[in-house]
């Protein structure tokens, strides 16, 4: 009877979603994935291959299970609350993120230099998800949407530091391996396709009453009908009596004599 009240999707995608991540990062310490294949290796043409595959591939154990948990959470909310737009929302998500980290120029915002990187991992999906859920429900402005937006943010509001280099909150001995790149194009990712698709899938119920100039001549007739046939239920109600205490207290004299 609980999971009647769910869509299917909202445990089926993040399912098969994690089941994938979990075979490809197998496949990779079987030796399948080695070096950078499957990575998105920005501005290189052999590195659009990631643009698909980087998203399953992991660098570490720690790597996959600090995403396999936040994917798996925003994909029931995208899938559950945007039920109608879920499917598009990740496909465009997954594909232009990745796109857009593959044009972003791998360069040392310290030093300047240019650096041949290889990005992997699910993360890019993971801020794409975030920013969607939580912009969606404000441009949207919807009440039911907006409380979801508020978990987003309360569980994932962290996420917002990641878009910055690594270096900028903390001294490094060696270069930071996290993809800052992959974090900030998949929150831009996610804010324009939460614009983008602001006016499909669910929307905002308004009643008759939130329309100011609404009038029903039907609605008027039955209104004056049922008062014609009803006067009593518009009768004034006989007042209660309201207790005097000093009745009470001549009542009690009387007594004492």
């Amino acid at each position: 009877m609980f999971l009647k009240t769910f869509h299917l999707k909202s445990f089926l995608v993040p399912a098969i979603m994690l089941a994938l991540m979990w075979i490809f990062f197998l496949l990779q310490n079987l030796g399948f994935f080695g070096g950078c294949f499957g990575a998105i290796i920005p501005l290189v043409p052999d590195g659009l291959s990631g643009v698909i595959f980087a998203p399953l591939l992991h660098g570490s154990l720690d790597h996959i299970i600090s995403n396999s948990m936040p994917i798996a959470i925003l994909l029931f909310l995208l899938f559950e609350f945007y039920s109608k737009i879920a499917f598009k929302i990740f496909l465009i998500g997954w594909i232009a993120g990745g796109l857009l980290v593959w044009m972003l120029p791998p360069v040392d915002i310290f030093t300047g230099e240019w650096t041949y990187t290889c990005i992997v991992g699910a993360s890019g999906v993971v801020y794409m998800l975030a920013f969607f859920i939580f912009f969606s429900g404000v441009f949207r402005w919807n009440m039911k949407l907006l409380t979801v937006s508020l978990v987003v943010a309360l569980y994932y509001g962290s996420l917002i530091w990641g878009i910055f280099p690594e270096e900028f909150f903390s001294q490094l001995e060696e270069r930071s391996r996290i993809s800052w790149q992959s974090h900030l194009a998949g929150a831009i990712t996610g804010i324009i396709l939460a614009f983008i698709f602001r006016k499909q899938g669910e929307k905002k119920i308004k009643y008759l009453w939130e329309y100011p100039n609404y009038y029903s001549e039907k609605d008027d007739r039955l209104w004056q009908e049922y008062i014609q046939n009803h006067p009593e239920d518009f009768d004034d109600l006989p007042q209660y009596k309201q207790e005097n205490i000093w009745e009470y207290l001549d009542e009690i004299r009387r007594n004492e004599k």
